[in-house]
């Protein structure tokens, strides 16, 4: 039987299996994650500078979004890993659900229209090549 109590030895399987590469993660961001694909797509496996380069010419709303959580990814990476930011990459990125947001809007004969407010989870996560 293993020694230690049972939060103890899950923790020390977790620190082995632990990811550290650097990254960032945008909570309920007010982008529907349709959307925030789009622009994932295009920078997706590019260079931090190629990156950067794309997305402030990208004219949809999550390019901003996603471009500064790219800026603090890069800056986690050199703070915190002390990693040469010319050297990065995006490993991967992608966004998932979050919770919706549901209103309602008056329509014609006293009916109702729901309208649905999404919004999304984005994660950015770099490596060094």
């Amino acid at each position: 039987m293993a020694k230690g109590h049972r939060s103890q030895i899950k923790r020390e399987r977790n620190e082995k299996t632990k990811d550290t590469r650097p990254s960032a993660k945008l909570s309920f961001a007010r982008v529907s994650t349709q959307k925030a694909c789009f622009v994932l797509d295009a920078i997706r496996g590019k260079d931090v500078q190629t990156a950067l380069g794309i997305l402030a010419y990208n004219p949809r709303y999550a390019s901003t979004l996603i471009e500064k959580l790219l800026k603090s990814a890069i800056a986690n990476a050199e703070n915190n890993n002390g990693l040469d930011s010319s050297k990065l990459y995006i490993a991967e990125c992608y966004a998932n659900n979050a919770p919706t947001m549901k209103r309602i809007r008056p329509r014609a004969q006293g009916r109702a229209y729901k309208i649905l407010k999404r919004t999304s989870h984005i994660t950015i996560v770099l490596n060094e090549r």
